[in-house]
């Protein structure tokens, strides 16, 4: 179930008035943390809500607070920043993780659902050693990088692009075709480890 368009406008204009999406700085991106009420109850966030690590129990579900964001089936958590334009890069550090998903999702991506298996999500996956772009759950092979200890998202809004970044080479490994209709955010899941997030940078020189 979509959440109410309102409700994600008022999210947009609330989390642009405190991030401050930079309309005249072309090269830097948004700056973002892990928004916990949108946490399933097996992720934890940590240091100031830039990271995420999994529990194989999680949280009791009668300890978690109960709202319409929180997605309820799978181990996803989304940023509190949505995108409506602009080019925009971060990293993440991937920590004692042999299983994750990182990518985009729309604000209102159905909390049901796992990022990567809708139309609404798009994302990269890495799993059993190797990676994939997935949308709607299909999935296409990614070669050319291994087991990370970085990665980098290049989100071009207009261009509906997302792309994958080797940060050791400062190049762009394979990018998805999206189809935005609206805000989007970064999102995550994962099922093992830990994710370290790092935004508010600029687009590499070259990107």
């Amino acid at each position: 179930m979509a959440l109410p368009f309102a409700r994600c406008w008022n999210s947009y204009r609330w989390g642009a008035k405190r991030w401050g999406i930079p309309a005249g700085d072309a090269r830097r991106g948004i700056s973002f943390k892990l928004e916990e009420k949108t946490a399933h109850s097996s992720l934890a966030l940590f240091k100031g809500d830039t990271g995420v690590k999994y529990g194989l129990v999680g949280l009791e579900p009668t300890k978690v607070a109960l709202n319409l964001e929180r997605f309820r089936e799978w181990a996803v958590v989304l940023a509190d920043t949505p995108v409506t334009s602009g080019r925009h890069y971060w990293e993440v550090t991937v920590k004692r993780s042999q299983q994750f998903r990182i990518g985009v999702a729309d604000v209102d991506m159905s909390r049901d659902s796992c990022v990567g298996a809708d139309d609404r999500s798009w994302v990269f996956s890495y799993a059993q050693r190797k990676w994939h772009s997935m949308l709607a759950n299909e999935k296409a092979p990614i070669e050319g990088i291994g087991q990370p200890e970085k990665v980098g998202l290049l989100l071009d809004y207009e261009a509906k692009k997302l792309s994958l970044v080797d940060v050791s080479q400062i190049a762009v490994v394979h990018t998805l075709q999206t189809d935005f209709r609206g805000p989007v955010t970064p999102a995550f899941a994962l099922w093992d480890g830990e994710l370290l997030t790092h935004s508010g940078l600029e687009v590499p020189k070259g990107l």
